[in-house]
């Protein structure tokens, strides 16, 4: 055996010690970059401190866990949050109280308390006198409570609809207008000023003895509310005029996003709590409307109506003169003024909903819930 042979013989492990070497310092290297990226090696294994051993299935309902838990943020800011505002303010809870009663009186009360007829008891009986007719009966013998409860039903709806056109209608219109401008903006308020000249009573008293109105109490709310838009629409259009050129506006602008998601997403939710009080504020318009219509004789009888049974006690009974008569004039009267009162009371609470401050301090934090966990953990 020559020296080179030995040489060669002798130096074949050490060189296949150093590759192999080399090779696992490279691939440690490559797992302590890989490790330092994802935050597992190559087994699986969290590498921070403290780490454990977990598994595809673990990091799967991580992630389920991750979602339940945006589920139940969403369910904490949108639901619960406004109900627990709702609810610490006296105001919102009574007013809620009447309007789920008054619901329930319209939805409810038809199916359990019989149709006002004539000759149901005595005449003119008197409220709170006996338990058959609690709040007394008419000069024809009609139970004045079959006639509140028959009337709800009719109301609400008159409520909805005059409610919804106006507030849906002005506020489509004052976003528009305030946030395109322009062309746009000034055909707009030119229309929205022609409507806030006309007078709404003759123009609702002219429209329904044009159109001869058979009933339809939507029909009649809508009637009622023909031209209210027009004052709501102006508003609105001042308040989106100011919005436009905010930074987070001016941002999603900027971004690429539709018109359509702009309003709905930066501008609508800041006008809200102007919304909410203008939609009570048409409610309660509709409710005097309606029974002033009714009272004074111009819109049609063939509906059980609260003005309907006011112009009954007075003009039958002389309800304003003879005290045997003017429970049937007061009973209807306390029922419209509570139902405005309940109105007005639930929008004046539900308004702190829409405040930031408030929200945030309702809202409990599912992050910060698990951060406390952790903490506590460790």
């Amino acid at each position: 055996m020559s020296d080179g042979s030995l040489g060669d013989e002798t130096a074949d492990p050490l060189v296949e010690a150093l590759g192999c070497d080399s090779d696992t310092s490279s691939a440690s290297r490559e797992r302590d970059r890989r490790a330092a990226v994802t935050g597992h090696d190559g087994a699986g294994r969290t590498v921070a401190d403290g780490g454990k051993t977990v598994s595809e299935f673990e990091r799967m309902a991580d992630v389920s866990m991750t979602d339940r838990e945006r589920r139940r943020q969403w369910l904490d800011e949108a639901v619960l949050a406004p109900a627990r505002i709702v609810w610490e303010d006296w105001r919102a809870r009574a007013g809620l109280l009447v309007v789920v009663t008054y619901l329930l009186l319209g939805t409810v009360g038809p199916l359990l308390v019989s149709e006002p007829r004539p000759n149901q008891g005595p005449l003119l009986v008197g409220a709170f006198r006996t338990l058959d007719y609690p709040l007394g009966t008419t000069a024809s013998g009609t139970s004045i409570l079959s006639q509140l409860v028959h009337a709800t039903p009719s109301m609400l709806v008159m409520i909805t609809a005059g409610a919804v056109f106006t507030v849906v209608l002005g506020t489509a219109i004052g976003t528009l207008a305030g946030y395109k401008g322009g062309q746009i903006d000034s055909a707009l308020m030119t229309v929205t000023d022609i409507m806030m000249t006309v007078p709404g009573l003759p123009l609702t008293i002219v429209l329904a003895t044009a159109l001869q109105i058979k009933g339809s109490p939507a029909v009649i709310g809508v009637l009622i509310t023909i031209n209210a838009w027009a004052g709501l629409a102006r508003a609105i259009r001042s308040q989106v005029l100011t919005i436009r050129d905010d930074e987070y506006v001016e941002a999603s602008r900027i971004m690429g996003m539709s018109t359509p998601t702009i309003v709905a997403g930066d501008i609508i939710p800041n006008l809200m709590p102007y919304i909410t009080m203008n939609f009570v504020q048409q409610a309660r318009a509709v409710i005097f409307g309606s029974v002033g219509l009714y009272f004074l004789g111009v819109l049609p009888y063939n509906n059980v109506n609260w003005g309907v049974m006011m112009n009954a006690a007075v003009n039958r009974a002389g309800a304003t003169s003879s005290p045997s008569a003017f429970h049937w004039l007061l009973m209807p009267m306390l029922t419209i003024i509570v139902l405005a009162l309940g109105l007005t009371l639930l929008a004046q609470g539900a308004d702190r909903i829409f405040n930031p401050r408030v929200r945030a301090r309702h809202a409990k934090s599912v992050a910060s819930d698990g951060d406390a966990a952790n903490s506590g953990e460790i």
